[in-house]
């Protein structure tokens, strides 16, 4: 059987890229051989109706995980279509620029104004990506922590259920000393709320080391 070109692979990954084939892309941009540029699968992320913005977005997902400091001139856009009702085009932007921020946090604090305002009214998809964004920044330097400590308040005090426990378990390791507090604080008064569900207040008690207060008795 004749072996596939980079260009046969390119092509064949536009039709449905698996994760191995994914990860083949990505190492072909890292070396230098790929039949695509970096710059050539950005452009298919964001086209509105590309049919290879799929293959791109597993391509640049599986690049942020080995070599993300290459997508470090593509960070406005990606902030840019975290919001992108394309599920998988947000859900690319979410998973890279928490990478991002490890890598290049400076560059990644540039938007972090657009960030910060894009939270509130953002798809589920973009505020976890936020969240991880915003973590990733406070790990590489504490400078950053009073500066996003509003937004972590706001994204605990108005998480779903689902979303709580995992961004508990992200934004309090992230944080130390008053902002830590603040950010504890507002976790602990959601505890009691009724419209959590008893399971999800048990696992977020168990990370914080408190005990629930039994629910009350129903006659």
């Amino acid at each position: 059987m004749a072996q596939r070109s980079e260009a046969d692979t390119d092509q064949a990954a536009g039709a449905g890229a698996s994760d191995a084939e994914a990860a083949s892309l990505a190492n072909a941009l890292v070396s230098g051989t790929s039949a695509t540029s970096l710059e050539q699968y950005v452009q298919q992320l964001v086209q509105p109706s590309g049919a290879a913005a799929p293959q791109a977005a597993r391509v640049l997902e599986a690049l942020a995980q080995t070599k993300p400091e290459l997508l470090t001139p593509h960070i406005e856009l990606l902030v840019k279509h975290l919001d992108s009702p394309q599920t998988h085009v947000a859900q690319c932007c979410a998973h890279c620029l928490p990478q991002l921020a490890r890598v290049a946090p400076a560059k990644v604090a540039k938007q972090l104004k657009t960030m910060q305002a894009a939270l509130p009214s953002a798809p589920a998809i973009a505020q976890d990506g936020l969240v991880r964004t915003f973590v990733a920044l406070c790990v590489a330097s504490v400078t950053y922590q009073k500066r996003l400590i509003d937004s972590f308040e706001l994204a605990l005090r108005t998480a779903q259920p689902e979303q709580l426990p995992t961004w508990v378990e992200h934004i309090l390791p992230a944080l130390k000393g008053e902002p830590y507090a603040q950010a504890r604080s507002v976790v602990e008064q959601r505890l009691p709320d009724p419209q959590l569900p008893r399971e999800i207040a048990q696992r977020v008690a168990d990370f914080l080391g408190v005990k629930l207060r039994p629910l009350p008795d129903r006659k």
